[in-house]
Order: structure tokens, then C-alpha cells, then sequence
């Protein structure tokens, strides 16, 4: 459900006051800011080089913590990077899987320290993984709130705003929810490359940097999704007879 599309369908709803269209402003110029720094670090390390692939580097992380039920393969797209729990896959996107760069070894290690998690039963993974049907489902009812909202045939009512804020509420937890598991991972990337050997100070650096903005996108999801669930928490609070 993209901004845009929420956008769309909140113009349709009425009492919906100046303070929330500030709330989606705001989130939209916090993540597209995050979302450009981000892409100029990632294109900025990956002008550097060392040794190994991203390939290489999932392939050498996963071997030295033991794991090895675990594959590496490539997936399409930009910035597509993620590690599967069910299939037990590491996937990289086509340049990181490819590249032999800063870039690609930070989002390469981090996408294994999400399966050094699995490994190790980490808890916030474990609670994240778990949410996820709860999510899908939350999230599949309010695209079907928005679709009303924009053809007129969903008004918030004092019950339909209750189911709203509880369905927007499972999304929101599972953001916040998803900050430990990100950072976790990306503490334990950075672990493993400087323990590794095969990352110089410098470059550890960069990596460290890389990742940090990574996580930021996060960190202005969960804010914006918080904020916006106060807002309508307050609203439906707010009409108790």
C-alpha cells in the first residue's frame, strides 16, 4: 500500500483534519531523503573495490558461523535483497550478488546475519516471522478500505474507525517489531567483516555507514506508521459518546 494510493483514498474520508496531511508530509520528505542518501552511498561504495564478490562474501559468512543448509542465489531488481526464513535462502540482488564492492559486501553480510538469526533462534526474528500472516492480512483489509474510500463506499464510522486502527495497529507493531531484527543484523555484518579480515578500516567504515542509512529506512517507517496510528487512535478516541 503506497503512500500515493493511501493518499487517494484518504481524500475520499472525511475528518480527516490539516494535522494528518502534515503526518504524510512529513513521512514522505523524511523517507524520500533517507531513500536518496541511501541510494548515493550505496552507488558511492560501490566504486570501491576488494576481493571478494557479494556472492562470496554470503558464501564465506555463512560457512564460518556453520551454516550450512543455507543457499546464495541471485534475485532480480535493485536493492531486492533479502534472506527467505522457509527456503533458507540468501538472496542478492543481481549487481550486489555480482559485485565485488563496499556496497555489496555490507548488504551481502547483513542478509546473512538475518540467517545467523534463524540459526540461533534469535527472539525479535522469531516474533517478527510470526507476525507476519497477522500483517499480510491487516494489510490486504486495508487495501480493501482504501479501495472503498476512493469509490465512496467507506466512510469512517465510530466501528469502521475501531477496525482501522486495529488493523493499522498490527502494521505498526510489526515495523517496530522489525527494528531489532535490522539493526541486530547489521551489527552482527559488521562483526563478522572486521573479524574477517577482509575489510581494512576504511572500508569498514563505509560498510558501517552503508548500513546505518539502510537501517534509517526502517526506523522512518515505524516512526511514520506510529505517528499516523496516534493520529486515528485520537481520532476514535475522540468520538466516544
Amino acid at each position: 500500500m503506497t503512500i500515493e494510493y493511501q493518499l487517494l483514498a484518504l481524500q475520499a474520508m472525511p475528518h480527516i483534519s490539516a494535522t494528518y496531511w502534515i503526518i504524510i508530509g512529513a513521512s514522505m520528505l523524511v523517507s524520500f531523503l533517507i531513500s536518496g542518501t541511501l541510494k548515493r552511498r550505496f552507488n558511492e561504495y560501490s566504486q570501491m573495490p576488494i576481493r571478494l564478490t557479494g556472492a562470496q562474501i554470503a558464501e564465506a559468512m555463512l560457512r564460518q558461523n556453520g551454516i550450512t543448509d543455507v543457499r546464495v542465489i541471485s534475485t532480480p531488481g535493485q536493492l531486492t535483497d533479502h534472506y527467505d526464513p522457509v527456503s533458507k535462502t540468501v538472496n542478492l540482488s543481481e549487481s550486489v550478488y555480482a559485485m565485488n564492492s563496499v556496497a555489496a559486501a555490507a548488504v551481502a553480510a547483513h542478509e546473512c546475519g538475518h540467517a545467523v538469526q534463524h540459526q540461533q533462534a534469535y527472539a525479535w526474528l522469531g516474533l517478527r516471522s510470526k507476525m507476519v500472516p497477522a500483517v499480510q492480512l491487516s494489510t490486504n483489509l486495508l487495501n480493501y478500505i482504501m479501495m472503498l474510500s476512493i469509490f465512496g463506499m467507506f466512510i469512517l464510522g465510530p466501528t469502521t474507525l475501531w477496525i482501522y486502527v486495529a488493523l493499522f495497529g498490527v502494521t505498526t507493531v510489526f515495523s517496530i517489531v522489525t527494528l531489532p531484527v535490522e539493526f541486530d543484523a547489521s551489527r552482527r555484518a559488521l562483526a563478522w567483516l572486521e573479524g574477517s579480515g577482509l575489510a581494512a578500516s576504511m572500508e569498514h567504515e563505509k560498510a558501517k555507514n552503508a548500513l546505518f542509512w539502510a537501517a534509517m529506512t526502517y526506523v522512518a517507517a515505524a516512526v511514520g506508521s506510529l505517528a499516523q496510528l496516534l493520529y486515528f487512535l485520537s481520532l476514535a478516541l475522540g468520538r466516544r459518546d
